[in-house]
């Protein structure tokens, strides 16, 4: 039964990349100025180097063409080669990776520990200023932009996880909390506490279990909140990862390389939502 509800999440991860593909292309080619480059407005060009350029998109006019045409370049490990930074995308991506790994995932562990902490704090105090204090700080964050945030590292030196982490940390309090919440109003925790349990007890052995994995689907969604802010961190603060490359792409309208940016994100929202889908099927 477990093979096969792995087997149905593979098959949906395939369908939804392969889709998300077909509309990534699709919608940079419909983009104003598609067919247009900034090199061509170079007054030393000549007409000859103007013409090569103009054709070198020719292949991508036909979307469903080039589509056809890059599945079967992926199939044998070819990724196409980016307009703007003219190298190899899989060489792009090799080197950028793992810059985006680390400051993605140590700024979402970060956020995951403060929103967390502050949720499980306010739940076991159960005093009215920790609650109006946790509901203060994460609508506050909540109301600051990813790029200002993004910008306030720059401008205080900090490093670009913390922007990160700020940023994932006030929607996972707010849903962390809510659940606890949700959960400390049923029956049998009332029961528990008029039979004398601590609160430790209580929300180890009798919350937890019930919030616990509604909070492991909530850390499938945080995977691509924290991929999304790291585009404007990246981007402002300076780092070479994969967030800057998205940016760079999307100003150039880098076809080869969004596609390929946007398949990769596709895959690991979907696979991280579909793992966290398996893992809450077999805690129920």
């Amino acid at each position: 039964m477990l093979l096969w509800r792995v087997a149905r999440h593979l098959l949906a991860i395939a369908g939804i990349v392969l889709l998300g593909g077909l509309i990534s292309a699709t919608l940079v080619r419909m983009a104003p100025g598609f067919d247009t480059d900034e090199r061509q407005l170079d007054p030393h060009l000549s007409a000859e180097s103007v013409r090569a350029l103009q054709e070198s998109r020719a292949g991508e006019r036909n979307v469903l063409h080039y589509y056809s045409a890059y599945l079967r370049g992926a199939l044998h490990g070819d990724l196409g080669v980016s307009h703007a930074l003219g190298q190899p995308v899989q060489s792009l991506l090799r080197e950028r990776w793992p810059v985006t790994l680390r400051v993605a995932g140590i700024g979402l562990l970060l956020g995951w520990l403060m929103a967390t902490a502050l949720a499980f704090t306010v739940s076991l105090s159960r005093f009215a200023a920790y609650e109006i204090l946790g509901t203060t700080v994460s609508g506050a964050f909540l109301c600051i932009p990813a790029a200002v945030l993004a910008l306030l590292s720059v401008i205080f030196n900090a490093p670009g996880y913390l922007a990160i982490g700020l940023i994932v940390f006030p929607k996972i309090y707010r849903y962390s909390r809510n659940l606890l919440a949700k959960a400390y109003g049923m029956a049998h925790i009332t029961a528990a506490r008029a039979k004398g349990l601590g609160e430790t007890r209580i929300l180890l052995w009798h919350v937890l279990p019930v919030a616990g994995p509604q909070m492991i689907a909530l850390a499938g969604i945080t995977v691509s909140i924290a991929l999304g802010a790291s585009i404007p961190v990246e981007s402002l603060c300076g780092l070479p990862g994969i967030g800057q490359l998205a940016w760079q792409a999307a100003l150039n309208r880098d076809l080869p390389l969004i596609m390929n940016l946007t398949l990769l994100v596709t895959i690991i929202t979907v696979a991280a939502n579909s793992f966290a889908n398996v893992s809450n099927e077999r805690a129920l």
